[in-house]
């Protein structure tokens, strides 16, 4: 709609009138309709954290086989192939299924409410997204399951992954797997980005947003670029494998090489794109459970970016011991020691926060806090291996094998389960159980540090990243014991985290909207919020809207339950980039079956391209094309609003 159409604010939202009308306009139809054409963010979010989480319980599940295999010298639980595979697809999991994923579902849950507005930009772009991360899990774990999962590692590096060395599916399942996984995750990013620039709530100026959407915003930024160079080396590699091209076999003139460079271009981003967002979710809740603001939020958003920027300058250290010329490994360590500098602002700004508030201590918070220590271990780890000598020394050792878990499951996990006990009350109305939830939290902080400090030392002792097992007497038995035993602990506390998670749907007690008296507009709606989110588009000019009272911030006040009414059909509001001036009424989309019509088309053309089954992938691409003509295909309303124009 044009800025001149564009309604003043109006008064007397609470009647239930308008409520009844909105409900009627947003509501997601029941049963299996409403289940598969849904594009409320609400259950899309909910998609993605249960997805999730059901994809971090299979990938501990292949970590535990794994430990036993490996929790003393000799074993032969597997076979080197049933370990090649069960540590590729671990890591597989882990990192593309489980730790970018969980982050998407939090912020489409929450993104919307903590910037006032009513669904995100693009609702059905927002359902396609997750139907193509179904989609592709399912995809790529058909292989694993057919006994044609990865097995190079989840890094893939070739030669080993060409077919003259690897002739089997493996490694085209995981290539077209990838190339699958990357739509999801590419529409996503770009949804994301146009939602926190569009559709704020008047107001809410860029210097107004909450950290965790500087956190996801800057990951999207960052994977809109990094994806696709993944993407394109992944077709490259299946191209070699099934079409003779040779784009990286020096045989035909192409460079092994070029496959590190695509990949660690996309690698080192991506790490920061799975830990920003869950810092961000600290940044955010930390302050909650201390009772004041974050200290030093300019200072943290700016880092949060600048460490994406430095991010794009370091992911040749992971090739330190490629030959590269001494020019090369000069800049590239250089910046890899830079990026501490950003990064470790945020661990100031928390602890500094804890020293100057009030902390009230919690499930959420001991998890929030307890990342500071887990980000500070797995950061010093990744520092040492920006010195080139170091790293020459511990490259491909179980020293990096504790660093990458230290970041992953530290600055991920620790946040994440932390986060479902902050917003899980929004999200279902139902608390989580403080004292199961601090069995949870030390079971887990035990077990994970009790698996995982030993590691360093495993590695410093000299033991190889993916072995499937080692010779007595080399010094490492009783350390890979003792990690074996804390990856049981760790996963004993992940079970107790979804136990809670499972008594407190079956809990008849409300939570309320704002259980723990936050700051930001997510609470200022009921608990589970409605379909619509805000009866009216808020108003704000803080930071904290629901404390300024206490906060004795000076000038206007933030006006929750008045303001624009935007019932006459589904509509939320449009601001300018900077400083979210209304400039537009945005007209949402109805639900609709286009985007899993779109999925299952997606889904049958790399199923056809797999098995070189050209009518499949011919019906497949039939299938897209219908889907995205029912998407394009004006709606009724609106060719009846045209004709009376």
């Amino acid at each position: 709609m044009r800025p001149a159409d564009y309604r003043t604010p109006a008064i007397g939202s609470d009647s239930l009138a308008h409520q009844a009308r909105l409900l009627e306009v947003w509501a997601t139809a029941p049963g299996l309709k409403g289940f598969f054409s849904s594009v409320d963010h609400k259950q899309i979010g909910i998609r993605y954290i249960v997805t999730a989480f059901l994809f971090l319980a299979l990938g501990g599940i292949e970590a535990l086989v794994m430990r036993l295999q490996l929790a003393g010298p000799n074993l032969s639980l597997l076979t080197p192939e049933q370990y090649n595979q069960l540590f590729s697809t671990h890591g597989m999991t882990m990192i593309f299924l489980y730790a970018s994923p969980i982050l998407s579902g939090f912020s489409n849950y929450l993104w919307p409410l903590l910037l006032g507005s009513r669904d995100m930009a693009f609702p059905r772009l927002n359902a396609l997204s997750y139907w193509i991360y179904a989609a592709a899990g399912i995809f790529l774990y058909a292989g694993f399951l057919t006994g044609n999962g990865p097995n190079d590692g989840w890094f893939n590096y070739v030669p080993y992954a060409s077919r003259d060395y690897n002739p089997g599916l493996n490694e085209d399942f995981y290539s077209l797997g990838m190339v699958f996984l990357g739509i999801s995750t590419t529409v996503g990013a770009a949804n994301f980005i146009v939602t926190a620039l569009r559709t704020r709530a008047p107001g809410m100026s860029i210097n107004r947003l909450p950290i965790m959407v500087w956190g996801t915003l800057t990951a999207s930024a960052a994977n809109l670029v990094v994806v696709p160079a993944v993407s394109l080396a992944f077709l490259l590699l299946w191209m070699d494998r099934q079409f003779g091209t040779h784009f990286f076999d020096p045989g035909g003139g192409g460079q092994p090489l070029l496959w590190q460079h695509l990949f660690w271009i996309f690698g080192h981003p991506w790490v920061y794109a799975i830990v920003l967002p869950a810092m961000g979710m600290v940044s955010d809740g930390l302050p909650v459970f201390c009772r004041r603001p974050l200290v030093g939020y300019a200072a943290v958003a700016l880092s949060t970016v600048a460490t994406m920027i430095l991010g794009f300058g370091v992911w040749v250290h992971h090739m330190f011991a490629t030959g590269l010329p001494g020019l090369a490994l000069s800049f590239f360590s250089a910046a890899s020691i830079a990026i501490t500098l950003p990064s470790a602002v945020a661990v100031f700004a928390w602890l500094a926060t804890i020293w100057l508030g009030r902390p009230v201590i919690t499930t959420a918070l001991l998890f929030f806090a307890s990342t500071i220590l887990l980000f500070v271990i797995g950061g010093v780890s990744g520092f040492m291996t920006a010195s080139v000598p170091v790293d020459w020394q511990l490259t491909d050792t179980y020293f990096v094998v504790a660093h990458l878990h230290y970041v992953l499951i530290g600055i991920n996990v620790f946040p994440v389960v932390g986060a479902a006990y902050f917003w899980i009350p929004k999200m279902t109305g139902r608390m989580l159980d403080e004292r199961l939830g601090r069995w949870n939290f030390w079971t887990m902080f035990v077990g994970f540090n009790l698996a995982f400090l030993p590691m360093h030392v495993t590695g410093l002792l000299g033991m190889p990243r993916r072995v499937y097992t080692y010779a007595q007497g080399m010094g490492w038995d009783t350390l890979n014991l003792i990690t074996s035993i804390g990856s049981f602990v760790f996963a004993v506390g992940v079970l107790l985290f979804f136990v809670n998670v499972w008594k407190s749907l079956r809990s008849v007690a409300n939570a309320g909207p704002n259980p723990w008296d936050a700051p930001t507009l997510e609470w200022a709606v009921s608990s589970p919020p409605p379909p619509y989110n805000f009866a009216v588009i808020p108003t704000v000019v803080s930071r904290h809207p629901l404390w300024e009272n206490r906060l004795d911030e000076e000038g206007a006040v933030s006006s929750i339950e008045r303001g624009m009414l935007l019932d006459k059909g589904k509509e939320t509001v449009g601001t300018t980039a900077l400083d979210a001036v209304p400039d537009m009424v945005l007209e949402m989309p109805e639900d609709s079956f286009a985007p899993v019509l779109l999925a299952l088309g997606a889904a049958a053309l790399f199923v056809g391209l797999l098995l070189k089954a050209w009518l499949v992938a011919g019906g497949g691409t039939g299938l897209v094309a219908l889907a995205i003509l029912i998407w394009l295909w004006p709606r009724r309303e609106l060719r009846e609003r045209e004709a009376g124009s």
